[in-house]
């Protein structure tokens, strides 16, 4: 009885994984490096433990150090800035139109963005593609 016991508790303690955190300040909009984070041996429920996660991202928010980085603390980097002329693809039917519009928000890769279209002044929303232009969806 007493073996089982022991194994009993054995297998109930928690078991402890790295968490990133981050290791200096690291400002909204700022690309992370393996500089800008730390290792610490705690499991923090809802952390990033992989370090090839967060190097190469963009910081959304402000990251302060010692505090573990969450998924949605960090992100692509920004392909379109607020304000920049884009390309606005508009793809439907068999039929591609290419037009100049400008951004009213940034975006990285695979994320919603507002643009204006420069033509007609209208207001469309899009999904940012790998190389920057703007595919207009319904």
């Amino acid at each position: 009885m007493r073996i089982l016991l022991t194994l009993y508790l054995l297998a109930a303690a928690p078991a402890c994984a790295d968490t990133i955190v981050a290791a200096r300040t690291i400002r909204a909009q700022a690309l992370i490096t393996a500089q800008d984070i730390a290792i610490k041996d705690v499991d923090v429920v809802g952390a990033i433990a992989d370090a090839t996660a967060v190097i190469g991202q963009e910081a959304r928010v402000a990251l302060y150090p010692g505090r573990p980085i969450r998924p949605g603390d960090v992100g692509p980097p920004a392909l379109v800035e607020r304000n920049q002329i884009i390309v606005l693809i508009f793809d439907e039917s068999g039929i591609s139109i290419a037009t100049e519009g400008r951004s009213l928000s940034r975006a990285g890769p695979g994320e919603s963005v507002r643009a204006m279209n420069l033509a007609s002044r209208i207001t469309v929303s899009g999904r940012v593609m790998p190389d920057g232009r703007v595919r207009v969806t319904d």
